[in-house]
């Protein structure tokens, strides 16, 4: 039976960022009556007394820790302490001031990257802490490894209910296609429309690809997630844990694809003709990142948006939204 929680007040902590806003509009697409948002401007979140003091004045009863700093491979690779530091910071912050002014549920939303690199495939959610990180995210998944980590703790010392969801690769509007911190699928989407017509001769000019384009990746549309954020604020608590004892929750479409079969199906919707190279002096990363997605199937949710439909939705935002920002 599914609980009705549209008239609880709902914090969504990074409500302006691509996952925060997908969020925000899908639950006030469905009924949420009561959404709080602040942007950083108005509340640091790594700072606690202030992060505090909006919890003790707002109250809120649901609290979806999106907030984070977030970025690619090169983005993690420039700002390590940034990325471990900044994340800790909010995590401790607002895990801490849900709990201390008694929130009915938090969900706290971590990445798949907090697997080991060589995980088993389909990764599972007891694959946590099984084998080492991929180096090139370590930063940032040893930061959602703590923050899952404090919401599992908090739960089994407090009974406090937290819960955390592990979202695939994210895509959608409201991406960030800045090449210096994006991820794969928006940086080679706006890589592939500069590369239209930009050739010498008229022609479309190569698109470089990272390594070697062989590592496989599984891409979530925003808005499924968003979808999923919902569906488990609405799902009871011993429903959850007793498919989660640990309130660790995969998000994901159960399917993949080489990074050069991504190439291609972009090159299609883009209409990029130009020949794809490989900038072998890069790393690939890990090698293959699917989920194993049985405890929220089991739960009832699946994700339904195809990846060539939500890419093609991608990128007539971004030509619509970005491209005056960014044509040469």
């Amino acid at each position: 039976m599914r609980i009705d929680n549209q008239s609880g007040k709902v914090y969504i902590a990074g409500h302006r960022g691509m996952v925060g806003q997908a969020i925000w509009q899908h639950l006030d697409g469905v009924g949420y009556e009561n959404l709080v948002g602040r942007t950083s401007d108005e509340l640091d979140l790594r700072d606690p007394h202030a992060t505090r003091q909006f919890f003790e004045e707002e109250q809120p009863d649901f609290v979806v820790l999106a907030a984070a700093r977030v970025g690619g491979i090169l983005a993690n690779d420039r700002y390590p302490a940034d990325f471990i530091g900044d994340n800790l910071a909010i995590q401790q912050s607002v895990i801490n001031a849900a709990h201390e002014t008694g929130v009915d549920r938090l969900i706290f939303l971590g990445s798949t990257c907090i697997y080991p690199k060589h995980a088993p495939q389909p990764m599972s959610e007891d694959s946590l802490l099984t084998g080492p990180l991929e180096p090139t995210n370590q930063w940032y998944a040893v930061a959602k490894i703590a923050g899952h980590k404090l919401c599992e703790a908090m739960h089994r010392q407090h009974g406090d209910d937290m819960v955390t969801l592990m979202p695939t690769n994210l895509y959608g509007p409201g991406d960030d296609f800045d090449l210096e911190t994006s991820h794969v699928l928006p940086a080679l989407l706006r890589k592939a429309h500069e590369a239209k017509g930009a050739a010498p001769d008229g022609s479309d000019a190569p698109v470089t690809l990272w390594g070697s384009g062989e590592p496989k990746r599984e891409f979530l549309y925003v808005d499924d997630l968003a979808d999923a954020v919902r569906f488990v604020l609405e799902t009871p608590k011993d429903e959850i844990r007793e498919v989660a004892p640990d309130g660790m929750l995969n998000v994901g479409i159960g399917e993949d694809l080489s990074i050069n079969d991504l190439m291609a199906l972009i090159q299609d919707i883009v209409g990029h003709n130009g020949p794809v190279e490989h900038d072998r002096s890069k790393p690939d990363g890990t090698p293959r990142k699917l989920v194993d997605t049985s405890r929220l199937d089991t739960l009832g949710w699946q994700a339904d948006t195809a990846l060539r439909d939500g890419i093609e939705t991608t990128y007539d935002w971004f030509k619509q939204r970005v491209t005056s920002n960014v044509e040469r």
